[in-house]
């Protein structure tokens, strides 16, 4: 059993550790990572310079402390240990929207489109969770007798399709949040997708890529 001193030192990194990643975020959403300094980063926390490697060994450890913690936010790990209704689904989107420093998932964007940047893993695993909670939703209303292999492949690729429309609202209403009504466009979309919801099921894209492959050679 750990002493009161203990304690109180482990209170202190913690809280520390937070003030920092807290000056992080904030800072790689206005200026970006690389124009981001550990001296910016104390300056912010009030947490000593020196402090920051302790706690993160170095920048791209921060990065990726930063990105882990807002990824968690976003969709938090027990979102999806159960299936979202719809609603949640998209509740989440325009909760996301809405938060502090939502550009810095599109920060991070810029820096997972290179392969060889500290977060491209990280934005991966973001990615896949919000398609996979999708992919869940989807396979639960599985219409029974559907083959199994054809129907994920199906729902993979519904779920990607609206990720991205998601995704590109969410870029919108930051560019231009008076341009449009976000719960309106969400809305939008969620009747969209109602009204479609059968048709994840009933033509595979194989057999669209079938029919085109068939025409070309056609007309070859």
């Amino acid at each position: 059993m750990s002493s009161p001193g203990r304690r109180r030192i482990d209170e202190i990194g913690d809280e520390s550790r937070r003030r920092i990643l807290d000056a992080a975020e904030e800072l790689f959403a206005e200026r970006g990572f690389d124009r981001t300094s550990f001296v910016d980063i104390s300056e912010r926390s009030g947490i000593s310079r020196g402090s920051i490697p302790w706690h993160f060994k170095n920048k791209d450890g921060l990065v990726m402390a930063v990105v882990e913690r807002a990824i968690e936010r976003a969709m938090p790990a027990e979102r999806y240990q159960y299936v979202p209704t719809l609603a949640e689904v998209f509740d989440d989107s325009a909760t996301l929207v809405r938060s502090e420093n939502s550009a810095l998932l599109f920060m991070i964007l810029a820096e997972a489109i290179s392969g060889t940047s500290a977060v491209h893993g990280q934005y991966q695993e973001f990615l896949t969770r919000r398609r996979g909670g999708l992919e869940l939703w989807l396979r639960a209303q599985r219409p029974e007798g559907a083959d199994p292999e054809t129907a994920s492949k199906q729902e993979r690729a519904f779920a990607v399709a609206l990720n991205g429309v998601l995704l590109g609202i969410h870029l919108q209403a930051l560019v231009d949040p008076d341009g449009f009504d976000l719960d309106e466009a969400l809305q939008s979309v969620a009747a969209l997708f109602d009204k479609n919801l059968a048709d994840v099921w009933s033509t595979p894209p194989a057999s669209a890529r079938a029919r085109r492959d068939a025409a070309k050679t056609g007309n070859g």
